[in-house]
């Protein structure tokens, strides 16, 4: 997939190790995680329609 090896895994895992520091790797990690879950969720749930139906204003004239 795009090339990356277990060797450039490595080299991108070091540099946001080195950018980021060790105490915010946790917190990085645990929104990416929650970022992924609500992206599967949202890609499972079936798209919401609308099918309420819309009054016009004709409806008034006929209920008189």
């Amino acid at each position: 997939m795009f090339g990356i090896g277990f060797p450039e895994l490595l080299v991108v895992l070091l540099i946001v190790l080195v950018v980021f520091g060790a105490g915010k790797l946790p917190e990085i990690g645990s929104g990416l995680g929650k970022a992924l879950r609500g992206f599967k969720k949202g890609m499972s749930e079936p798209d919401e329609i609308d099918v309420t139906p819309h009054k016009s204003p004709h409806d008034k004239e006929d209920q008189k």
